[in-house]
């Protein structure tokens, strides 16, 4: 049975504030992406799509039947598979997963990844729930299985997922097949590599307590607590770890508490005490995403992706669904075709460079950052200047459009900021700035 060997660093963290926990009348959805060291993560935009009647969709390793339409969607991805890690929708859907194990085996077959899941439900998916209801007929239909990074030995898992829009969130936590669903309508949550939802459970797989009492898990009587009967009774090192993570992001919210803002979450996902920001081994934060979601239909949602690793050191910007929403190209990664070791057999035998534009630029700068102090404290200024710039986009937005961009330039916001990040990197590595040789 393909899994991970039990010091493997591998986590992930999502947050989400409900009202009245944020400081404004919004949802606010936020993740830390903490993958391999080296992978590269894109920022993908889809308009939305109509398609043919029995046609067939391929995910990264098996296919599916597509539905009639698809939603647009915006995607931070690993760039190698057809998944995403976090993302959202037109909508105001927004998604990330999270690794777990659990009493139930893993899949040693290929069939979808957490990661396609993900994608998939944000496609099919207008609500919070009813992403959540895509997410669980797939699991139940397809099943989850397949390995989760580019390398030969297999590394598989199950996942959770934290769902979100403008009025309500979810957390799904799946094991197998099987899976409960807690609904937060109100107030703060985290997740963190581990099951957390207890006896409170607003939905669940009919199946879930029947085949819990089948191994003994559960005794039938009394309370049903679903992480402690599915969790595994001997954690691998990397799952306890969580634990303390888990329980650090959640004092992190608590002391926020009426007060989370954008920039609150910001500051939570760059936290480096706690691990939530990660620079451990093999692992790191490779992405992030903040997104703001108001509880008022006429105001857009606001998406901020950094598309470069480690956030305390990159620059989230906006992107908002709307005339003139398009790829940025610095942000994509190149293709390779049916000769990409993910399509090829036996897989990923080889390596290919998918580093993107920004990735390589935002590198090299930070390479110089390490060198020299003074300069990369410049360089810091400056990206943290033109991450104000967007939180000021976000502010003018909820403010009435007081200050904000006209509404034909806010779908080629992102681009704008992406174009101004990797212009940035490129003056500063450039050798005219009088670089010591």
């Amino acid at each position: 049975m393909a899994s991970m060997s039990p010091d493997t660093p591998c986590s992930c963290d999502c947050f989400v504030s409900v009202p009245p926990a944020s400081a404004i009348p919004a949802v606010i959805f936020a993740k830390n992406s903490d993958r391999p060291r080296e992978e590269v993560q894109e920022v993908v935009f889809l308009p939305a799509g109509t398609h043919a009647p029995g046609s067939r969709l391929q995910c990264t390793y098996i296919e599916v039947d597509q539905v009639p339409k698809t939603h647009a969607v915006v995607l931070s991805r690993p760039s190698w598979l057809w998944g995403a890690e976090m993302g959202a929708n037109e909508h105001g859907v927004c998604i990330g997963n999270e690794a777990v194990w659990t009493r139930e085996p893993v899949q040693g077959g290929e069939a979808l990844l957490g990661m396609d899941l993900l994608r998939l439900a944000l496609e099919r998916g207008s609500t919070a729930q009813e992403a959540m209801l895509v997410i669980t007929g797939l699991l139940e239909r397809y099943g989850q299985g397949g390995s989760c990074r580019e390398d030969p030995e297999p590394f598989c898992y199950h996942n959770t997922f934290l769902l979100a829009d403008r009025t309500e969130a979810w957390v799904l936590e799946t094991a197998g097949r099987l899976w409960a669903a807690q609904r937060i309508p109100a107030g703060a949550r985290n997740l963190s590599n581990q099951l957390s939802i207890g006896a409170d459970i607003s939905a669940e797989h009919p199946e879930l307590r029947s085949q819990a009492r089948a191994q003994g898990w559960w005794g039938g009587q009394g309370s049903f607590d679903f992480a402690q009967v599915f969790s595994l009774s001997q954690q691998p090192v990397r799952m306890e770890a969580a634990k303390a993570r888990f329980q650090a992001g959640r004092e992190l919210l608590q002391e926020r508490q009426g007060a989370i803002t954008a920039e609150a979450m910001m500051d939570i996902l760059r936290d480096k005490g706690s691990g939530i920001c990660m620079d451990s081994g093999g692992f790191r934060t490779t992405a992030s995403m903040v997104s703001v979601l108001p509880q008022d239909p006429a105001q857009p949602c606001v998406h901020f992706l950094t598309a470069t690793p480690d956030p305390s050191r990159s620059v989230f910007k906006p992107f908002i669904f709307g005339v003139g929403a398009a790829q940025a190209p610095q942000v994509l990664s190149p293709t390779f075709g049916a000769q990409d070791p993910v399509r090829t057999l036996p897989r990923f035998q080889t390596q290919v460079d998918r580093r993107h534009a920004l990735y390589r630029g935002h590198q090299a700068a930070l390479g110089r950052m390490e060198t020299e102090q003074a300069w990369g404290e410049q360089l810091w200024q400056k990206q943290r200047d033109l991450e104000r710039e967007g939180l000021k986009v976000l502010q003018g937005l909820l403010a009435a459009g007081e200050g904000s961009p006209p509404p034909q330039q806010l779908g080629s916001l992102f681009q704008a900021f992406v174009e101004r990040e990797s212009q940035a990197y490129a003056e500063s590595t450039a050798p005219s700035l009088g670089r010591t040789q």
